[in-house]
């Protein structure tokens, strides 16, 4: 049975892992800017393994709105270029020689806006998550009251304190769902 302490310690880790997936997946929306960041969840068929574009390529900025690939091996161009095309961002690589380059095209106001309802319903999901652990955590505290390692005053004001670790992680998905729009619809 867990102590009070290593529950809320437990809990507050386990929030914080929302948290940072949270930035990972706010990261990967596009802005209408490029950052390499945005190519790592694309994946290409290395030897008969998928893999992350970054693991078998140079991925950097040639300058604000165009991303270069650079392949370690030069049969993958074509494959890489394939695998952007096909991904889900919406983006027309082009080769040039062994190097592939992907413009960014600028965002519509609508994709904008699609893009900003995307965002919210990532932030809904990160609440979720967060909210799934306090009730995970006090679950947990309400067994230890039954089982009669801690007293009822403890419990509760260990319920307290989980739910003030929720509050504020909560306020942290919506300082960051915010930061986000802003930024989408910053033309």
């Amino acid at each position: 049975m867990a102590t009070i302490a290593e529950t809320k310690q437990a809990t507050e880790q386990r929030m914080q892992k929302s948290i940072e997936a949270l930035r990972n997946d706010l990261g990967k929306i596009r802005t209408g800017r490029a950052h390499s960041g945005l190519l790592d969840h694309v994946m290409v068929d290395y030897y008969g393994t998928m893999t992350a574009i970054p693991q078998v390529a140079n991925v950097s900025l040639a300058d604000a709105r165009t991303i270069t690939v650079q392949p370690w091996e030069k049969k993958l161009t074509a494959v890489i270029e394939k695998a952007i095309r096909e991904s889900d961002l919406g983006l027309n690589p082009s080769t040039q020689g062994d190097l592939v380059r992907v413009p960014m095209p600028p965002l519509t106001e609508e994709r904008r806006r699609d893009l900003a309802k995307l965002v919210k319903v990532e932030g809904e999901n990160a609440k979720v998550a967060i909210r799934n652990l306090r009730r995970d955590a006090n679950s947990g505290l309400k067994d230890a009251l039954k089982a009669k390692t801690i007293a009822e005053d403890e419990e509760r004001r260990a319920q307290d304190e989980v739910q003030k670790l929720t509050d504020r992680f909560i306020a942290e998905v919506d300082k960051l769902v915010q930061a986000k729009e802003q930024e989408l619809l910053t033309v």
